[in-house]
């Protein structure tokens, strides 16, 4: 029995192909990066991987059992989380009100919500924040929150779409140290990201995709010297990302 597998994903809007036949599988304990041009068909496999979008044919699999259609909240209680691409915080709440959100999707007790929130905000350096009002947090802090408050669902499968969009590299590298932190629990990590740099230091394995097909799927080191991917995606960057 595999741990999470994509089966056969095809996945179209009007007359767009977003996804076509896309099959692969993620081991326990993995950080796997998804990489490919804008429109490639990142996010809406993370939308059909957590429930946002119904596939038009496939499935998804996870722990042996079919998940395919759920509904968010049920593929969250699964053990799936995910961040978004545009942070959305509870803007008028604390930073601890809202990771306490996130965690009542396992705990029923104000106690239990607050301890695992205070948790999590050590975990990724937000702790002396934690009475801040969420709107007033600069960009990096803010995702950095989003990671926390899908950190206290306590997934066992963790989704990042470009977290790290946006941020100078002194805010990259302090969500690097949190991804790590993160798979150092035994969290499984799925990371969509354009920054090479950030894939090629945390991706075990890395999927290409261009217009929603998967055209390669190795190493770091095999998908950086992978013709298809240089011409499909790294192009100019291939010196950059061959190096780090």
């Amino acid at each position: 029995m595999g741990f999470l597998e994509v089966d056969n994903i095809t996945k179209t809007f009007g007359g767009l192909v977003a996804l076509k036949d896309l099959s692969f599988e993620v081991k326990e304990g993995e950080i796997v990066g998804i990489i490919g041009p804008n429109g490639a068909g990142k996010t809406t496999l993370f939308n059909i991987m957590t429930g946002f979008y119904r596939p038009d044919q496939g499935k998804v699999i996870f722990r042996g059992e079919n998940i395919t259609g759920l509904r968010p909240y049920q593929i969250c209680k699964k053990g799936i989380a995910r961040t978004f691409q545009l942070t959305k915080p509870f803007a008028n709440l604390s930073v601890l009100e809202n990771v306490k959100i996130g965690a009542y999707n396992r705990v029923s007790s104000d106690k239990e919500a607050q301890e695992e929130a205070l948790a999590v905000l050590e975990l990724v350096g937000l702790y002396e924040r934690r009475n801040e009002i969420a709107s007033c947090l600069s960009v990096g802090h803010r995702k950095n929150l989003e990671l926390a408050r899908a950190l206290a669902t306590k997934p066992q499968v963790l989704l990042l779409d470009e977290v790290m969009s946006g941020l100078n590299p002194k805010e990259t590298n302090e969500i690097i140290m949190s991804v790590r932190k993160i798979h150092m629990k035994g969290i499984t990590i799925l990371l969509v990201e354009h920054v090479m740099r950030v894939i090629m230091t945390l991706a075990q394995r890395i999927i290409v995709l261009h217009f929603g097909i998967k055209i390669a799927e190795g190493t770091p080191k095999e998908i950086c010297e992978d013709p298809k991917v240089i011409e499909a995606y790294l192009g100019d960057r291939y010196e950059i990302a061959g190096s780090e």
